[in-house]
């Protein structure tokens, strides 16, 4: 969840893509869906002369009329038609079953997405740098086990062996910051020695093997490792190894100055209004996220790799198993995968997140089911639409209808409730409605679709409430992909805090910006009669603050707080954010 009074570091090799769809109306029947609405629609096997007719009359392997129509709802609903983007693609084994794009390619051309439309991936690039790696390891030309400077001589590792293994798995403990990255770097063309020298020097977090930090500067290192050994540029290696032998013609590395056709123009979303992204030099996010595709050529990737036409059987089930740090703890993460679950089912699944883009795929193994989302807007998250689709799919979806329930009822869920680990998460009812969240994070609606049971807000998880013997709730249980756990009611109360009116003339004094010791910047706005707080940089959120005493706010939508300072002549001059702690920012003069 999104912290807008923490500063978020955003690592420039981090890429990603937004969403709007198209309007659509009721699906009745396959061949309706093919042949209305504005852009490129293709379902099952058009695109190779079957009849949606001819498909339909084989069982088992083709999408219902009802799951063509769920899906598509939930796609026009998730990107509409007059923003930013998304085509989704369905397959199995084989055989594609759904494909539709909805949304603009470019807001300001008015241009319908088409289904060949191109995106930039992000991080989903990690996949094809690691089959890259994973392939020099089958030819005898590296070992997962051989330390980095073997190739990388002057790389600093203070006399704790870094291996190729550890950068995979996001185990090797170098620094994962991208430092001081103003806009002005980030225009900035870097070679990939100018990448690696970068960061080589900041201190490292941990020592290898001993922790798990998702980290691209691991990935940086792996591709200048890959051009090291071959001899030829990243790009070409991999446009040699993959994208030309397995038919991927729409798949290339990106630039910011070619003309490449049918490629679609990235946003971000502020203040609820899109904007062009933030300009970020595509020789930035290299081995860790620097490719274009489209959907189509994904599922070839992704068709071919299953296959074990990419890499060897035993190379793809080391590349699918989650590591273990040295204390044998899994990290749920492969080499270019994560590991999950999806109502049940496992599944293996990477997104993406770059300037303007966002993106996600993941392939169920059982069921052999594959589906991608990709986005033009960075704001979005394709991972829970495209994994409510896979729901879909399969024949689990998640819960959708909220059932209304007496407010004594949901009042009776409140409660403050402890794991084994003594971690807290709260359940508040406030104005009606269940709101979830842990200490310090934000607040999440929780709906009802069952008797104690609830499904959480735009995520895929689910609450239940369990009872003791005189049918009081005294625990719940927290239903995830990854797993569930067990959180024991407490005898704390949940506190509440009521807002009260204040004039403007005083609310106006608290705005403006304000610095903390880490340079993170909180920005005060008033609207009206309603306060907002917001970070500075990317990809903040703007939360709405509400006074409750003087000089004291609390965030409507979050567990924090501020409590403001004000110098000898009653002058706002600072504040204290409380959440998770105390931290103290001053007043900028302006």
């Amino acid at each position: 969840m999104k912290n807008i009074f923490n500063s978020r570091l955003i690592f420039i090799l981090v890429v990603a893509i937004c969403g709007s769809s198209m309007e659509a109306k009721p699906l009745y029947n396959v061949s309706r869906l093919i042949d209305r609405g504005n852009g490129d629609r293709r379902c099952c096997d058009q695109h190779r002369g079957v009849s949606p007719q001819m498909k339909s009359a084989r069982p088992g392997n083709n999408l219902t009329l009802q799951q063509i129509k769920e899906i598509s709802l939930l796609l026009a609903k998730e990107f509409p038609a007059t923003g930013p983007g998304a085509v989704a693609l369905v397959a199995r084994e084989d055989r594609i079953l759904y494909q539709q794009a909805f949304g603009k390619a470019d807001l300001e051309m008015n241009t319908p997405m088409q289904t060949a439309h191109i995106f930039r991936i992000a991080s989903i690039t990690k996949q094809f740098t690691a089959c890259a790696i994973l392939r020099l390891a089958e030819q005898g030309r590296l070992s997962l086990h051989d330390d980095i400077r073997k190739f990388i001589t002057d790389y600093p590792t203070s006399g704790k062996p870094i291996t190729i293994e550890h950068l995979l798995t996001h185990t090797s403990g170098i620094n994962s910051s991208a430092g001081q990255w103003t806009p002005q770097m980030r225009r900035m063309d870097f070679t990939p020695r100018q990448l690696v020298d970068s960061f080589k020097n900041r201190q490292a977090e941990f020592l290898p093997g001993t922790d798990f930090r998702y980290n691209n500067n691991g990935y940086v290192l792996l591709g200048y490792i890959i051009e090291i050994i071959t001899g030829n540029s990243y790009e070409d290696d991999i446009t040699r190894q993959f994208f030309q032998p397995l038919g991927m013609k729409h798949s290339s590395f990106d630039t910011n100055n070619e003309i490449i056709v049918n490629r679609a123009r990235g946003y971000e979303k502020e203040d609820d209004k899109y904007k062009n992204a933030t300009f970020l030099s595509m020789s930035q996010p290299y081995a860790a996220g620097g490719i274009l595709s489209t959907v189509e050529d994904m599922y070839k990737w992704n068709e071919s790799l299953m296959s074990c036409k990419v890499i060897s059987k035993t190379s793809l089930e080391k590349a699918l198993t989650p590591g273990k740090l040295s204390s044998g703890k899994s990290t749920g993460y492969g080499y270019g995968w994560w590991r999950g679950r999806i109502q049940g089912s496992p599944d293996v699944h990477h997104d993406g997140l770059i300037n303007g883009f966002s993106s996600f795929a993941v392939y169920l193994p059982n069921e052999k089911i594959f589906v991608t989302l990709f986005t033009n807007c960075e704001n979005n998250n394709p991972e829970l639409t495209a994994s409510k689709i896979a729901a879909i799919v399969i024949g689990k979806p998640f819960p959708q209808q909220e059932i209304t329930m007496p407010a004594e009822q949901l009042a009776a869920m409140e409660g403050v409730y402890e794991s084994s680990k003594g971690e807290e998460r709260v359940v508040s009812f406030e104005n009606d409605r269940l709101l979830f969240f842990p200490r310090g994070g934000g607040k999440t609606g929780l709906f009802p679709f069952k008797k104690d049971q609830c499904w959480m807000d735009k995520s895929m998880n689910t609450v239940l409430f369990t009872r003791d013997s005189s049918q009081r709730i005294n625990a719940l249980v927290f239903n995830e992909p990854g797993g569930s756990t067990t959180w024991q009611r407490t005898q704390k109360k949940v506190v509440k805090m009521k807002g009260v009116p204040v004039d403007t003339a005083v609310l106006e004094k608290y705005v403006g910006e304000y610095r903390f010791d880490n340079n993170f910047i909180l920005i005060i706005s008033r609207e009206g009669q309603r306060m907002f707080g917001k970070g500075a940089g990317p990809r903040q959120v703007k939360q709405e603050i509400v006074p409750y005493a003087p000089l004291q706010f609390y965030a409507k939508n979050l567990d924090a707080t501020l409590i403001f300072k004000q110098d000898q002549q009653g002058r706002v001059s600072g504040l204290v954010k409380m959440q998770n702690g105390k931290q103290e920012a001053q007043k900028i003069d302006q």
